[in-house]
């Protein structure tokens, strides 16, 4: 890999994704396995300072929201804010042979009025804003899957299940799925799919091997905001479970429930959460 990033801030998201995920990997086979607890804190670490090395290398105007550093209000007046989880999935990356955990970078602009921005193609300005700025690019790397999607070249919309009627597949925990989805099997017919990190969970729905993703039970603005940009630009609904929009760079990052699936399937989905 070049040690120049692309110039595009689509491009640039994924060249840094990728750098961290390839760090990441040779992580894992320096440390092994043994020591579980070390590799996680290491990986965190590690990925960390070099999403922040890079960033403020490369755009040093920018402001960083970053699950693994501090926080600074400065964000808040910033233009431009680069909002990463450097390792999402920490249990995953620990575990020998697991490969649902990710890598997210996503830039948030305050405004942003640029209609060339990643986002508003193919499906039209995403439903994710704070003020009147909104998420204009994203990156998800998948070390361990050799796979990173970016709004820099948006997948194909998913394809649709191979049968009309097939139960709604649905992205959940391995570990604590949360209570709406039993809620949710009651009203729908759905087929949970076990698997880790909320990246994992929405690149799912975005490569089509599940068709939705709702999580109710508590997450901040890093867990989803890349993942989301990337679902946006690839033509998938995303909001709220109330089918509100997604708001990011707020004082308080908290942001805890989300729903990424299918437009078509989305009318019936959020009516069904809430009624």
């Amino acid at each position: 890999m070049t040690d120049l990033p692309p110039a595009t801030d689509g491009g640039f998201a994924r060249w840094l994704a990728q750098r961290a995920g390839d760090l990441l990997l040779k992580l894992r086979e320096e440390m092994g396995y043994s020591d579980p607890a070390a590799l996680r804190k290491a990986g965190d670490r590690l990925s960390h300072e070099l999403l922040v090395e890079q960033l403020t290398r490369w755009r040093p105007a920018d402001a960083i929201l970053s699950e693994e550093g501090a926080d600074s209000a400065a964000r808040l007046r910033a233009e431009r804010v680069w909002i990463v989880d450097p390792l999402d999935g920490t249990r995953e990356f620990g575990e020998e042979g697991r490969a649902d955990w990710a890598v997210h970078v996503a830039l948030y602009c305050q405004t942003a009025p640029d209609s060339r921005m990643a986002l508003d193609s193919p499906a039209g300005p995403g439903p994710v804003r704070g003020g009147s700025g909104r998420l204009v690019a994203g990156a998800v790397a998948l070390p361990a899957q050799h796979c990173v999607l970016g709004t820099d070249a948006p997948p194909p919309f998913p394809p649709m299940p191979g049968v009309q009627g097939e139960p709604i597949r649905m992205a959940a925990s391995r570990t604590r799925p949360p209570a709406l989805l039993s809620t949710l099997a009651e009203k729908l017919p759905i087929e949970l799919v076990p698997m880790g990190s909320a990246g994992a969970k929405i690149a799912a729905v975005i490569d089509g091997a599940v068709d939705a993703y709702v999580h109710a039970g508590g997450q901040y603005e890093w867990d989803s905001a890349a993942p989301v940009a990337v679902a946006l630009a690839t033509g998938l609904h995303a909001s709220r479970i109330d089918g509100t929009t997604l708001e990011y760079n707020q004082p308080d990052p908290r942001l805890p429930d989300l729903v990424v699936c299918r437009k078509a399937l989305a009318p019936s989905l959020l009516a069904a959460i809430n009624s």
